[in-house]
């Protein structure tokens, strides 16, 4: 279960690759290491249909009598909690360049993926709500993230066995999750193939692109 990932890609990368007509994000730092319940950029579409990029919390809350803590990634989308946000206006995209998951062993050992070495963007396929509630010391209206996993590809599976994000890595893949039909969207919840991925470091504990050849 990934529960931490980067975007080290500039803002204007970003906006360029995803096709963003509003910035919401300000002034976006590097995020070589990206953990839950910390502020990260999504894609999504706003109410007035333009595409925008937005500063979001990860961390859903979690389903009726599931405990407190922040629930970060989805699966079964048969459950009514989770498909009734699989409406348009709720999906987004997640840019990310590496994402990292820990062997099973002792001690863990951190393994990043990227689709090649040069940590090109791509996207977790994820969905965003309002909530009100307490955040990191914050009373409020919080805006809040998770994204989907599916079965682990042949790649991730001897690091991490039982999940693997949803890699979405085409415009075309984009765009049906944020603008498809539900039926289409979820035809995307599948293992990226094998030979679009690969480890690009160990041992780290972030992911640091000393420059952006996008920017």
């Amino acid at each position: 279960m990934c529960n931490l990932y980067s975007i080290t890609r500039s803002q204007e990368a970003i906006r360029r690759a995803f096709r963003v007509m509003r910035d919401r994000t300000g002034n976006l730092p590097s995020l070589p290491a990206v953990f839950p319940d910390t502020l990260a950029p999504v894609v999504r579409t706003a109410p007035d249909g333009e595409r925008e990029v937005a500063m979001v919390r990860w961390g859903f809350p979690p389903p009726p009598n599931l405990g407190t803590a922040p629930v970060t990634n989805v699966r079964n989308l048969k459950s009514p909690y989770w498909r009734g946000w699989l409406k348009t206006e709720w999906r987004c995209l997640v840019p990310v360049t590496s994402f990292c998951e820990w062997t099973d062993t002792r001690p863990k050992v951190t393994h990043w993926f990227a689709l090649k070495e040069s940590r090109p963007l791509f996207a977790f396929a994820g969905k965003w709500r309002l909530w009100t509630g307490e955040r990191k010391g914050e009373t409020g209206e919080h805006s809040l993230f998770a994204f989907l996993t599916t079965a682990s590809n042949d790649v991730v599976r001897p690091i991490h066995a039982k999940a693997m994000p949803v890699l979405l890595t085409t415009e075309q893949e984009w765009d049906t999750w944020l603008d498809g039909s539900v039926n289409e969207a979820v035809t995307l919840q599948r293992p990226l193939p094998n030979e679009l991925l690969r480890i690009v470091a160990t041992g780290e504990k972030s992911d640091r692109l000393s420059v952006d050849p996008e920017s």
